[in-house]
């Protein structure tokens, strides 16, 4: 994290106390702000989505809106880092359950809230890795709907944004909203649709062979007739894909 980046906190706790302890612990933090304190969840609710901080200590136990029902209202998506403050142990679980960065028990040290907030700066640097990851595949896209096909992907491996070139790609599946790479005994996971991506895939190249499978090609060793019509593609590298008889004519024309 650059001089010029600031952690903005947010502090939500109905006990003034334990605002004041974990500001306190704060203080000294360079690079925290805190942009607020709330002492209900209704006004944390509200901070939340006005203020939109980077990371919010959130009290577990509050009179009528808790901290787990802030998270509800507010949408586990739209949450920003969320490290839950509690006098009970037996919270943490579900306080993982929905997917906090971290808890602390009450009473704390400065020393462990501190280490919540170093959790909380390192999942920033994540979050930034992956924005640029999404910046790099939206330029390809911009590309890509101007008519050039796509030539390489941007996939994050750890903390490393890198390019794979789409002729190394072995064959892509689909996985919800996502489509997964295969790439040699590599798989890279990309928040993409199928659909759209076969619409700009080099057709020279890459087929649908499968309402969920795009196959490369040059990867394709031969193609043995299965059930119903069907058909199997095996590629060089021993895999097996199926290939549907509405696809199959695009897999087996003459010339490629």
């Amino acid at each position: 994290m650059s001089a010029e980046e600031r952690v903005r906190a947010l502090i939500v706790d109905d006990e003034p106390l334990a605002r004041d302890c974990v500001r306190i612990a704060l203080h000294d933090e360079p690079l925290v702000e805190v942009v607020g304190e709330c002492g209900d969840g209704a006004t944390a609710v509200r901070a939340i989505r006005n203020l939109r901080p980077d990371v919010v200590f959130l009290d577990v136990q509050m009179p009528e809106v808790g901290g787990f029902e802030v998270v509800e209202e507010v949408g586990a998506a739209q949450m920003p880092l969320v490290v839950f403050v509690t006098a009970f142990d037996r919270y943490a679980v579900r306080a993982f359950e929905t997917n906090a960065l971290d808890y602390v028990l009450k009473p704390f040290e400065n020393a462990r809230l501190l280490e919540a907030l170093r959790r909380a700066r390192g999942r920033m640097a994540e979050q930034r890795v992956g924005d640029l990851a999404r910046r790099l595949s939206a330029l390809l896209d911009g590309y890509a709907d101007r008519g050039d096909r796509v030539r390489q992907f941007t996939v994050r491996e750890n903390d490393r944004v890198h390019f794979v070139p789409a002729a190394q790609v072995d064959f892509i599946e689909a996985d919800g909203n996502y489509v997964v790479l295969h790439v040699g005994q590599k798989r890279h996971r990309i928040r993409l649709t199928l659909s759209s991506l076969a619409r700009r895939m080099d057709p020279a190249r890459f087929v649908q062979v499968h309402r969920s499978t795009i196959v490369n090609l040059d990867k394709v060793r031969e193609v043995q007739a299965w059930f119903g019509g069907d058909y199997i593609a095996i590629l060089y590298n021993g895999q097996e894909l199926r290939v549907s008889r509405t696809h199959a004519p695009l897999l087996l024309r003459p010339a490629r």
